[in-house]
């Protein structure tokens, strides 16, 4: 059998076998592009079609940084419920270590939601 040539053996072919189901299609489709797709290169088709309006001016604009703050806090309390949610599954069968750990964890947040609160991180303007 493969697995008496050697242990890693398998991985090598899952890892071959990964890299062709990913690349084959890619290789296929830049094939056929390159075979089928007719050549038109010129200023038409270039251009931008239903997409928008040319643009005007510098691309670069300020950013208010209180959307990342959002985000950030967004993050921050979504993570809490990923971690939250195995704790409560197995709650009757943890130690004590382990509720304390979880404690500490939700001081930290609360800690964070209150920080994000006293800022004004969570008005919206």
């Amino acid at each position: 059998m493969l697995a008496d040539q050697g242990p890693y053996l398998f991985v090598f072919l899952l890892l071959v076998g990964a890299l062709a189901f990913a690349l084959l299609p890619l290789g296929l489709a830049w094939l056929w592009a390159r075979w089928f797709s007719p050549p038109k290169p010129g200023g038409d088709k270039n251009a931008i079609y239903e997409c928008g309006l040319e643009s005007k001016g510098d691309a670069w604009i300020q950013f208010k940084a209180e959307y990342y703050l959002y985000g950030i806090v967004f993050l921050i309390f979504d993570v809490e419920t990923l971690f939250l949610l195995p704790f409560a599954v197995s709650f009757s069968h943890l130690s004590l270590g382990a509720c304390l750990a979880m404690m500490v964890f939700l001081v930290m947040l609360a800690e964070g939601f209150v920080w994000a609160w006293q800022k004004g991180v969570l008005k919206w303007n």
